[in-house]
């Protein structure tokens, strides 16, 4: 049975909320990276813009119920990467007046997670097909069905977390998520199971 944390003494409590903020932030840092990188197709900065995310999350929300921070975490995330592209953008901008500047950026380096040891090599470059086809379908997705998508399937989150963290309701969150789900499998095709 989990110990009340308001039943603990301040300086037991101090602890223990830093434990539980921990392994709460350990817990989001692969898909907060994940979807950080795949927004800006850039490793360093994605872990820049995750490591911002996680500071000011904890500055603002650490205070907070630990049920609510999956969502609050999340919706600091998506602040955060909406900020870098407005920069990003307004840096190009800029930059394409600027001489030398407006040269094309380089596409992002796809990185591929090998398989066990135990995979075999044809399976491995299915694998491999498979996840090269889904981060190209959902460059192809609007803003906001890839967001629901990624925050859905990738992270695991529900309707009303993902709702609470992208500041819509949880029918937009459904049709989102539905509509990405349509377009995905038009566009993956044989890479798509069900």
């Amino acid at each position: 049975m989990h110990l009340s944390l308001c039943a603990m003494p301040s300086e037991e409590r101090s602890l223990q909320q830093t434990a539980d903020l921990d392994a709460f932030l350990a817990g989001v840092e692969r898909s907060a990276f994940r979807m950080a990188r795949h927004y800006t197709h850039d490793e360093d900065e994605a872990l820049d813009l995750v490591q911002d995310a996680m500071l000011r999350f904890v500055q603002r929300y650490a205070g907070h119920p630990s049920e609510q921070w999956r969502p609050l975490f999340f919706s600091v995330l998506r602040n955060r990467l909406h900020d870098w592209h407005r920069r990003t953008r307004v840096r190009r901008h800029v930059l394409a007046w600027w001489p030398g500047g407006g040269a094309a950026d380089e596409g992002p380096a796809v990185e591929l997670f090998p398989g066990p040891a135990s995979e075999q090599p044809d399976r491995q470059v299915q694998s491999s097909a498979a996840l090269t086809a889904l981060e190209a379908a959902l460059e192809r997705l609007p803003a906001r069905q890839r967001e629901v998508f990624l925050l859905r399937s990738l992270d695991g989150m529900d309707v009303a977390d993902t709702a609470r963290a992208m500041g819509v309701s949880a029918g937009s969150v459904k049709t989102h998520y539905h509509r990405a789900v349509q377009r995905l499998r038009v566009l993956l095709g044989d890479h798509w199971h069900d």
